[in-house]
């Protein structure tokens, strides 16, 4: 898959996140049971998406790890993870995210998917 229709992938899914938090963020004052139900619901339901949207990119990781495989290119590639974790903690930092966390969170996610092209390549 080429960088900018997984570019466009990402922006699609962040604004699928984003608008399904928006009507909900706007008034997330919990006064009640009731508000504290539906935040919980709502919850839920972003990790569902979290979860399909990772499932996503793990796929796509799968094709350049086949990708990579046969034109004899390592799956770790340090400048490239570099660039990702500093995007990512920018785009963190604007959400009011620690640096800590999401190094933590894209170090997971970059371990499961160095696991994912590993694996592809037993099974191409």
């Amino acid at each position: 898959m080429n960088k900018k229709l997984f570019k466009k992938l990402l922006a699609a899914a962040a604004l699928c996140l984003l608008g399904s938090t928006i009507s909900f963020a706007q008034s997330a004052a919990i006064n009640t049971k009731q508000d504290l139900d539906a935040g919980r619901v709502k919850i839920d339901s972003l990790d569902n998406q979290v979860i399909k949207i990772l499932g996503e990119r793990e796929r796509i990781v799968k094709a350049i790890g086949v990708y990579k495989a046969k034109n004899h290119i390592a799956p770790l590639q340090a400048a490239r993870f570099k660039e990702v974790l500093d995007k990512g903690i920018a785009a963190g930092n604007k959400e009011g995210l620690s640096s800590e966390f999401i190094t933590g969170l894209l170090n997971a996610i970059h371990k499961e998917s160095l696991r994912i092209e590993r694996d592809s390549t037993l099974t191409k």
